[in-house]
């Protein structure tokens, strides 16, 4: 007898509805693997539900995951190469963050469920492939909760600079990350809503206040112009060589491989994409304009950085982690502006909370996508009435408590490893997308399918996707090329231990389960999991009002 005879004979028919969106007839929160009334696709055990909103989603795309690395890293770009170098490096960056976006952001077209890049990668390179993907990202993400928590515990010691202090403090924002977590995805996309209100308006008020400055509009009235790319110069030197041209190139190339910091978490729009209403056209919306984010805040913005500060400015290499430290308020406070700065460090604040947040969503979705299908234990599986895959939540919550490290003076040395490993990690998932994506895009023209036909298509690709995986490997590769100059030992292991890592998950994975690569012409683009554009999107309601075609220009 088949299983949905059986489920049928003991009188429970709502077992056989395989429904992708779910409805009142969906399994139980928990799904026994051993009942063979629940041997179905993973999508048939993915109880997440969509609450997430066309504002949220664009909000999030827009100034999600921006944190401390934009409005503080910023600095240490400056100093590393100057101002033509930083503003080099982060248009070099931004294209391959961008390439990133655009692949991923088109396979959420086709597939806007849960696992998102991970499973792309199992489903459309290798299995074990995706597997690695998938852990690779989820520590990486967890990593970097901690890191965010303790970057805004820093940032309060511009107001209390008491060190006894900084325990409590910690403790506070571990609870308040992990409540707006545990509380579901609709008060998670409500706190993103706001928190990136708060970043787009400091960001942007940050670049006209140094545009004001710069053309001598504050106090002191002094006009800087372009002042001093010419003294002390456009580029800076890394102190590693003699050779002046070897020298600030290496400089560039360190400032080249920081920077990506200061973009990655981009991807989190498409993590959301299983938690969205609209996921295809929501998501499409988002991704077209993240390039005018990349354009404005992070190009705009390191420009006039290096218009307001000379990249030898003693202040500039102070490594406090508060708004001392950054360009803009150093520039405030000379110009003779004084109420400012702690403004900035509030907003900066809430930009560090706001990421913390945001990466523990990352880490939690990714970590459940990885259960229900098979990659991580099954106890990530489970799901409240509401949709939220709590036991996923609580488990990476505990990652906030590394948080704790940095009040220890000995544990902050290897609190600073996980820094860096999180940085090296962020550039294998971009690696990752590209490659996943030049296979998804090799299997779209073998089989004869029309890309042009999705909700959200670049027809730059497979330009950037190529784009995109030969300068993650450059950056991979180059990570702690400093190492090699004066030798590090624990440099050199932050650096690379990526590297083997990686490659171990995948080769480990693969020894195990035997997962063939997938031709193209195997690729599956149409079931197991992938629900129908009827399921997922309503038709599109045209604005009504002024007010409501404002909101669609807006969000």
């Amino acid at each position: 007898m088949s299983a949905a005879e059986k489920s049928e004979h003991d009188g429970s028919d709502s077992f056989n509805n395989k429904s992708l969106e779910k409805g009142p007839s969906a399994p139980p929160a928990y799904a026994n693997p051993n009942d063979e009334r629940y041997h179905f696709e993973a999508s048939d055990l993915d109880r997440v539900q969509r609450r997430l909103k066309q504002r949220h989603v664009q909000m999030i795309a827009i100034a999600g995951t921006i944190g401390t690395g934009l409005f503080l890293g910023s600095g240490s770009a400056l100093q590393g190469s100057g101002p033509l170098g930083a503003l080099l490096a982060y248009i070099l960056v931004g294209t391959v963050a961008y390439s990133s976006l655009c692949s991923i952001g088109e396979m959420t077209a086709l597939a806007p469920i849960s696992g998102t890049f991970p499973h792309f990668a199992a489903r459309w390179v290798q299995p074990s492939f995706g597997f690695a993907v998938g852990w690779n990202y989820f520590y990486a993400q967890a990593i970097t909760v901690p890191v965010e928590i303790t970057a805004a515990t820093i940032l309060i010691t511009f107001w209390d600079d008491k060190h006894s202090h900084q325990a409590g403090y910690t403790a506070v924002m571990c609870f308040l990350v992990c409540l707006v977590n545990i509380f579901g995805v609709r008060w998670f996309g409500e706190s993103e809503f706001f928190f990136s209100i708060i970043k787009l308006i400091l960001i942007t008020g940050l670049i006209l206040t140094g545009l004001i400055i710069d053309l001598g509009g504050g106090p002191n009235h002094q006009r800087l112009g372009f002042t001093y790319w010419k003294h002390p110069g456009a580029l800076a030197r890394a102190g590693l060589v003699k050779n002046l041209g070897t020298d600030r190139f290496l400089g560039w190339l360190g400032v080249l491989v920081n920077a990506g910091f200061s973009f990655q978490g981009m991807e989190l729009v498409a993590i959301a994409a299983s938690e969205t209403e609209n996921p295809r056209r929501n998501i499409s919306k988002a991704v077209r304009r993240v390039f005018w984010r990349i354009v404005i805040f992070y190009i705009l913005g390191i420009l006039v950085t290096g218009m307001l500060v000379p990249y030898d400015d003693p202040d500039l290499l102070n490594s406090g982690g508060t708004a001392t430290e950054s360009p803009y308020v150093i520039a405030m406070r000379r110009a003779g502006i004084h109420t400012l700065p702690s403004i900035v460090n509030a907003g900066i604040f809430t930009s560090a909370f706001s990421a913390g947040n945001s990466f523990l969503f990352c880490s939690s979705r990714i970590l459940y996508g990885l259960s229900i299908r098979g990659q991580a234990p099954r106890v990530f599986t489970y799901c409240t009435k509401n949709g939220l895959p709590i036991v996923a939540v609580l488990f990476c919550c505990c990652f906030s408590l590394l948080s704790f490290m940095n009040v220890s003076t000995n544990a902050a040395k290897v609190f600073n490893w996980f820094v860096n490993l999180s940085t090296t990690a962020g550039y294998f998932t971009w690696w990752s997308i590209n490659l996943t994506y030049i296979r998804f895009w090799r299997g779209h023209r073998v089989q004869g399918r029309d890309r042009t036909k999705l909700a959200y298509w670049n027809p730059l690709q497979p330009g950037l996707a190529i784009w995109g995986v030969f300068w993650t490997t450059i950056f991979i590769l180059v990570d702690g090329y400093t190492a090699f100059f004066t030798w590090s030992t624990q440099e050199f292991l932050t650096a690379y231990i990526n590297i083997p890592l990686f490659f171990a998950l995948w080769l480990g994975w693969w020894l195990i389960k035997r997962t063939p690569f997938w031709r193209a012409s195997e690729m599956d683009f149409v079931t197991c999991g992938i629900p129908s554009v009827e399921e997922t999107d309503s038709p599109e309601v045209p604005p009504r009002n002024w007010r409501e075609k404002v909101f669609n220009v807006l969000f």
